[in-house]
């Protein structure tokens, strides 16, 4: 199904235009506005706006307010992803959002260590779309290994939820890998099925620099 998009041409009459120049003082001292993040402005007063629909800068840990996810590192497309604490003690995940063949923005993982000693070494967190076909499961595998089925656990109004654990001879695999295949089934299409690319490049290092921050 396509949509397309028609424009409507405005025409301004020069008598208005002068009437909108005339105004303009008065508006700039009795008009409010709504700050728009990451708009600058130039000496004059010139607003350079921002494009529209795109992400805001991530935060920092020195601009994250407590409480706040701030991006503490990258590590190709794996992002080290950390809530600011009060004790400075911030917890971290492993971030990588995944796209479909066409570039568009699917679903997303967050990986963390566990502390030794737990049957499994580290867990994830997957968030698919809403419109995905639950009895159909999560299918994961890492370059030609067997694929690993897992159940969802719960749906938000944020997609559908995965919670999922690696043994330490997963995570080895994750290591020693070029690249991870998660497939999921359209709920509205069942015979079909949609597999996307988790890269592992830097993925070793993002683990290990979030490894650091769990708690021993």
């Amino acid at each position: 199904m396509s949509i397309t998009y028609y424009a409507r041409k405005l025409t301004v009459s020069f008598g208005l235009m002068l009437a909108i120049s005339a105004a303009t003082p008065i508006l700039a001292q009795t008009a409010t506005t709504t700050p728009v993040p990451g708009a600058t402005a130039t000496a004059d007063g010139l607003n350079m706006g921002v494009v529209a629909g795109a992400p805001p800068a991530p935060k920092t840990q020195e601009t994250a307010a407590i409480g706040e996810t701030y991006l503490a590192a990258s590590f190709e497309l794996w992002e080290q992803r950390c809530i600011k604490m009060e004790d400075g003690s911030d917890p971290c995940q492993l971030y990588q959002l995944l796209k479909d063949k066409d570039g568009n923005n699917v679903a997303e993982i967050n990986m963390f260590p566990l502390p030794a000693g737990n049957q499994a070494a580290a867990g994830a967190t997957i968030v698919v779309p809403l419109e995905t076909l639950l009895t159909a499961n999560l299918k994961l595998a890492v370059d030609t290994s067997e694929p690993r089925l897992y159940p969802f656990t719960f749906c938000a109004p944020i997609g559908c939820v995965a919670r999922v654990g690696f043994t330490a001879a997963e995570i080895d695999q994750f290591r020693k890998g070029a690249k991870a295949t998660m497939t999921i089934v359209p709920a509205a299409a069942p015979d079909q099925r949609v597999d996307l690319d988790i890269s592992l490049k830097g993925f070793t290092a993002g683990f290990e620099a979030v490894g650091k921050t769990v708690p021993k």
